[in-house]
């Protein structure tokens, strides 16, 4: 008993339960402005104001208060590994892998999208199809602006990552460079002792996410577009039991292993519906798994932005329905273009605010209105569902990538794997490990 009110994966479960409860059974509740009076003010990045909910604040502060911590670790992480490894030809190396694996296989999910969307055509039998671009005119608006110049100032992580390489080359270089790896070892473990700390809270943000999210849009809302949902969460498993169980077989790594050791994460994400969340976390798991610290502070933040598979099998099965819906036949060509496209487009998913309508709509957009763009409108009450599925994809598809990459590297080592493995339990008593030392 002693054990499970101690676990962090027993109370974010609870605490996704009752958010979902509160959420479905009292709505008025869940959705209860904080303020009542034109007054808005600002507590850990997120803006008190009229109409933001109790629930969308505890949810929202969670996640910011988390992405506080991202950035300091990439630097810290990707410097010490640059300056320990102290080969600048082995991380050009890892990073051109990295990339080609990061085209391969969303390229895999993107196909793996379109086909299946075709086998089980969810958008066969929709009536309900929008005729007004009213809902969607933010979307497509941003659409037009994106470039991918703009897309590399807005993403805080990509910076930290440029220049979190730059300097880690300046440093390798240096005669002397021990005083560089004792401070930046010294910073590692408070900043990973102070997110242990913050991760404690994980609850109250699972439970704010969920009931935010079911409160607002109702299981009600799921119904009219149950195939569609129902399809792409079986095409995102499909994709992580059939790609990413051969890719880490390859290396004799056990996905259940995996999946095993990170549920704490898996849930969190879940919860939030944002991988950020957790990413800090996955790269310190990743670390103890036996994957060394320079392949980890390369891939996971790289990957973050350009190995998103469950956001790539979301958006070439979206596409594939709205043509369904509309009852659009497209030619081979035409579903080649689409794919062309969204091999580009799909990888600045990260870094805009309500990215996968923004990509949507500009691929659309590319297409010289073969399919109505207010279609997206059909998507807006369904999204925040299936934003599960895909942030959890891509949550599991990074680690993923980085076993891989380590394994390929010979950056592995597999005891620490099987230990760890072996000892799920233990690393997710919180209060043993993260309070009393």
């Amino acid at each position: 008993m002693k054990r499970l009110l101690t676990n962090l994966t027993f109370w974010v479960l609870l605490a996704i339960t009752i958010g979902i409860v509160l959420g479905h059974y009292a709505p008025e509740i869940a959705l209860k402005p904080i303020l009542h009076a034109d007054w808005k003010s600002h507590f850990m990045g997120q803006e008190l104001k009229v109409g933001k909910t109790l629930s969308e604040f505890f949810g929202g502060m969670f996640i910011s208060t988390v992405k506080l911590f991202i950035n300091p670790i990439i630097f810290i992480t990707i410097i010490l590994g640059i300056v320990s490894m102290g080969d600048l030809k082995k991380v050009g190396k890892i990073g051109a892998k990295a990339l080609i694996y990061f085209e391969i296989v969303t390229t895999i999910a993107l196909l793996i999208g379109v086909v299946v969307a075709y086998l089980i055509q969810p958008g066969k039998g929709v009536t309900n199809a929008p005729t007004t671009t009213q809902d969607v005119s933010a979307f497509t608006s941003k659409a037009q602006d994106f470039d991918w110049w703009k897309f590399f100032w807005d993403n805080s992580t990509l910076q930290v990552l440029v220049i979190s390489l730059i300097l880690g080359v300046v440093f390798s270089k240096l005669k002397d460079n021990t005083w560089i790896l004792k401070w930046l070892t010294i910073a590692s473990k408070y900043v990973f002792k102070a997110l242990h700390r913050v991760m404690l809270f994980a609850p109250i943000g699972a439970f704010g996410g969920m009931a935010y999210t079911i409160g607002k849009y109702g299981l009600a809302a799921l119904f009219p577009l149950a195939k569609l949902m129902i399809t792409v969460y079986i095409t995102m498993a499909l994709f992580i039991l059939v790609v990413l169980w051969y890719i880490l077989r390859y290396y004799r790594v056990n996905l259940y292993g995996y999946l095993r050791y990170i549920r704490e994460e898996l849930l969190i994400v879940l919860g939030t519906s944002s991988s950020e969340s957790a990413l800090p976390n996955l790269m310190e798991k990743l670390e103890k798994m036996g994957c060394s610290k320079s392949v980890v502070g390369l891939v996971v933040p790289t990957g973050y932005s350009f190995n998103l598979d469950g956001t790539t099998i979301y958006l070439s099965m979206a596409i594939i329905f709205l043509s369904q819906v509309y009852a659009v036949e497209l030619t081979t060509s035409q579903i080649l273009t689409i794919i062309g496209i969204l091999m580009v487009t799909s990888k600045g998913a990260a870094g805009v605010t309500g990215s996968g309508f923004i990509v949507l709509a500009s691929t659309l957009t590319a297409l010289d209105g073969v399919i109505p763009i207010e279609g997206l409108a059909l998507l807006l009450g369904v999204d925040r569902f299936m934003s599960e599925a895909r942030s959890i994809t891509n949550f599991i598809g990074n680690g993923v990538a980085t076993i891989w990459l380590a394994n390929n590297e010979k950056e592995f080592d597999r005891s620490k794997m099987e230990y760890v493995f072996g000892h799920v339990e233990e690393s997710e008593d919180i209060l043993m490990d993260n309070l009393d030392d």
